[in-house]
């Protein structure tokens, strides 16, 4: 396999970061996960309008355009033969002296993995758990997707390795925040839950996108804090992020919910799909 890394296509094994560099001594750097179907990025700007203010955030003086993020992905859908990929774009500070530095970081590596995945298939579904775990607030005025990842980590340690579980993180205070890798959601009636940007969590381009699907639909968008048993009194549950897309839960707290037979994530499911062949 194949990736980028600081404007040359390199076999995996091969792509080398020095020490020194404060995404591994600190954790200043970012990335922005993303799926190409066909070749083609989806919601691309939006990645990439997140992408740059993350950067200005963390003083890494970088600017990158869609055009640039189409040429890479053209680079390596070329070197590794995979149309459909998941696709990991990552920014770090790059090299500086050991300790802490307040001055712009002028040389970042960008370094981009990519894995493939099959075409986009069925609406899938997995259960859900709370976490015994709590979100932590974010290290500065808003949830970077940054090299920060322990409170995941903690999260996905304790569901263990089942791909068809998703852990919820719960806030200090007790309200719903998100999953491990995941945007949560909640339909009752014809009214759109999903928690506030006030609990911490990352503002998901899915999520994002999903919002702007509900109100198009003529659904009404509550973005609030919320506690579990909220969640639990909700006629279907779902989760989303750029690569699963949207997947209802068939269990919350083992509460059973529709899943994939729910009228509303199908709803959305395909709303998303006719976005992606668009």
């Amino acid at each position: 396999m194949y990736a980028f890394i600081n404007g040359e296509i390199k076999r995996n094994n091969d792509v080398l970061i020095s020490p020194f560099d404060h995404g591994f001594l600190y954790g200043v750097g970012v990335f922005e996960t993303f799926r190409t179907y066909e070749g083609k990025v989806f919601l691309l700007e939006e990645h990439v309008n997140r992408l740059n203010a993350a950067l200005r955030e963390l003083n890494i003086d970088l600017h990158v355009t869609g055009r640039e993020v189409e040429n890479i992905v053209a680079r390596l859908d070329e070197a590794n033969g995979w149309a459909n990929s998941y696709i990991r774009f990552n920014v770090s500070a790059g090299e500086g002296e050991i300790g802490l530095q307040t001055a712009p970081y002028k040389q970042p590596n960008v370094i981009v993995f990519q894995k493939p995945l099959q075409p986009a298939g069925k609406i899938s579904e997995k259960s859900g758990i709370w976490l015994e775990t709590r979100r932590t607030r974010p290290e500065g005025a808003f949830r970077l997707k940054s090299h920060h990842y322990l409170n995941n980590i903690f999260g996905k340690r304790e569901v263990g390795e089942d791909p068809l579980t998703e852990g919820l993180f719960l806030t200090e205070d007790g309200f719903v925040a998100e999953g491990v890798v995941s945007n949560l959601f909640w339909v009752k009636g014809r009214t759109v839950y999903t928690p506030s940007l006030d609990t911490g969590i990352l503002n998901g381009v899915t999520r994002l996108f999903v919002i702007e699907l509900a109100r198009s639909a003529g659904f009404h968008v509550n973005e609030g804090l919320f506690t579990p048993a909220e969640a639990e009194a909700a006629d279907e549950v779902f989760v989303t992020n750029s690569i699963q897309e949207i997947v209802p839960l068939s269990s919350l707290n083992e509460k059973p919910f529709p899943g994939q037979r729910g009228e509303t994530a199908q709803f959305f499911f395909k709303q998303y799909r006719e976005a992606v062949r668009q």
